[in-house]
Order: C-alpha cells, then sequence, then structure tokens
C-alpha cells in the first residue's frame, strides 16, 4: 500500500526544515525538538471533567502523574500511559491533547505518568517508575472516581515497550490485577535486527535513531537481554491481560510489534492486532495533521470500552 498521502506531506515538511539527525544531538536538544513537534501535530486540545496533576513517591524521588477524567458518574475504566520518545524525549505536554481526545472517546480515566528519562536515569528507572504508578493508581483508584477491576495500561513506542513490560512485572509479582493493555507500535526486542529496522529506515524513525535511544537508556549491551527491556524474549507470556496492538505499514518497529502479537496469541492470551498499513511511526500525536491519528484514538477508545 502507498504511504498515505498526510504522512507523506508530514515527512517533506520535515525535510524542508533542514534539521539535524536526532542521533546527532544532545537528548536536551531533542527535547526540544519532541515539544516543537507536538505543538505542530498535536489536535487542539479538548475540554475533559477534570485535569489533575499529582506527585506520587517513586524510588530514590518522586514522579508526576496528570489525570484525566471524563465527563459522567464513575467509577470509570482506568487507562495508565506511557509516552513515547525513545526512553529519552517526551513528557506529559507531548501527548497533552491526544490523551484528551481518548478521555473523551473512551468515557475513561487516563493517567499519563511522567516517568524519568535517560540517560539521566538509565534502565530500570523507567521500568520501575511505570510499574509504581501503575501500583499506585490500582490502589487509589477508587478514590480519584476510577474502578480497581479496570485498569489498563498503554503507551507508544518506548511507551510501548514499557506497558507490556509492566504487564509481565504485575503477572510476575501478582500485583496490580491488569484489565488489559495498549501497545501502540511498541518496542518489543533490542536482542536483534528485524527487516522493517532497514526497509522502513528514515520514515520519521531511523535505525541510528533506535542505535541513539538504546545507547542512551541501557546500562550494558547484556540489558538488550533482559525481559523487561525485550519483553518478546520471554519464555512464557501466557496470563497477560488481553492486548490492543498495533504497527504501522511504513515504521521500523513493526516486525517486532507484529511478532509480539503472535506471540501473546501463542500463549492463549486475547490479541487484537490492528496495522495501518499506510502510516509512519510516531502517527498517534500526528492527530492534528493525519486523520489516521483521529481513528487510532477511536479504535483505542472502542476496545478499552469492551
Amino acid at each position: 500500500m502507498a504511504l498515505d498521502p498526510q504522512a507523506k506531506a508530514f515527512l517533506d515538511y520535515l525535510a524542508s526544515l533542514g534539521a539535524a539527525p536526532i542521533h546527532t544531538l544532545t537528548p536536551e536538544k531533542n527535547r526540544a525538538g519532541a515539544r516543537f513537534l507536538a505543538n505542530k501535530t498535536n489536535p487542539p486540545p479538548e475540554q475533559v471533567a477534570k485535569v489533575e496533576d499529582r506527585l506520587i513517591p517513586a524510588e530514590d524521588g518522586e514522579i508526576k502523574l496528570r489525570i484525566y477524567t471524563p465527563e459522567g458518574k464513575g467509577p470509570f475504566p482506568v487507562l495508565v500511559f506511557f509516552h513515547g520518545g525513545g526512553w529519552v524525549l517526551g513528557d506529559l505536554d507531548v501527548l497533552d491533547s491526544p490523551l484528551r481526545a481518548l478521555t473523551n472517546f473512551a468515557q475513561a480515566m487516563v493517567v499519563s505518568v511522567d516517568y524519568r528519562l535517560a540517560p539521566e536515569h538509565k534502565f530500570p528507572t523507567a521500568v520501575n517508575d511505570c510499574y509504581l504508578a501503575t501500583k499506585w493508581v490500582s490502589e487509589n483508584a477508587p478514590l480519584l472516581g476510577g474502578d480497581a477491576g479496570r485498569v489498563a495500561v498503554g503507551g507508544e513506542s518506548a511507551g510501548g515497550n514499557l506497558a507490556a513490560v509492566v504487564s509481565l512485572m504485575a503477572r510476575d509479582r501478582g500485583f496490580p490485577p491488569l484489565h488489559y493493555q495498549v501497545l501502540i507500535y511498541p518496542v518489543t526486542d533490542l536482542s536483534r535486527k528485524y527487516p522493517s529496522h532497514s526497509k522502513f529506515d528514515g520514515y520519521f524513525l531511523t535505525r541510528e535513531d533506535m542505535r541513539y535511544f538504546e545507547k542512551h537508556y541501557l546500562r550494558t549491551p547484556e540489558d538488550r537481554e533482559n525481559v523487561y527491556v525485550s519483553p518478546l524474549l520471554a519464555k512464557d507470556l501466557s496470563n497477560l491481560p488481553p492486548a490492543l496492538i498495533i504497527t504501522a505499514g511504513y515504521d521500523p518497529l513493526h516486525d517486532e510489534g507484529e511478532a509480539y502479537a503472535a506471540r501473546l496469541k501463542e500463549a492463549g492470551v486475547e490479541v487484537t492486532y490492528y496495522c495501518y498499513e499506510d502510516m509512519i511511526h510516531g502517527f498517534f500525536g500526528f492527530g492534528g495533521i493525519i486523520n489516521k491519528g483521529k481513528d487510532l484514538i477511536e479504535r483505542i477508545a472502542g476496545a478499552l470500552k469492551l
């Protein structure tokens, strides 16, 4: 399938900027670039019934959560969401608009997690932050207006990786009970190369960018084999929550997302898999310029209502 015209126009716009490649810049400059891009690509922010920022304790510090509550009477289903950005970029503001829209479409409480970033905080800090945030939300859901029996995790790209890993950790530790997982073009295996890494190199995400993020995130090369970095390597993927897994046809991460969906199905996990064949990496946040970004939000909302 040909590349979506809106996605092509976006890539042409990026090329016209003549910006330096991500892998040549400092994390600080790339974080500023991510904020600039979000302002250009996010849909206009929608009103929701309530938005609250809250600090919760984490290992050796605190992390911030942003809690979006829809109109209506709870208790609401809850989605704990982890942003993308290669574990190096991103914050609560970068996906504020898409998560507001998701809150309204799904009639669900969405909790966005400002986990600590690499290289200042290498693996496993982000993993531990996201697990602790999910545990906190599950324990406090009734006080927030949420349903502790319908807590899901989700994320895009590196955030999809974190959502998959938190699902594994919750199963392995016996808490919290998770109702669902939403994995949007997730990173699932840093241990080897996949054909899509080369085939779709340069469609917004490049192989050099992926190596850059990996270098900043991991402590040692051996971390690639850790199942809490590469969940596809887990020997046992049974007894995990049902999953919605989304991939993009022009995404270097396509193959490992598809492979994770297949492994979950083999393990007896209920999986809904969908590939946006004409889309590029990152489009969840591009609903202001790419219609498929809006479609994806509606698809996720529909899954969360089941």
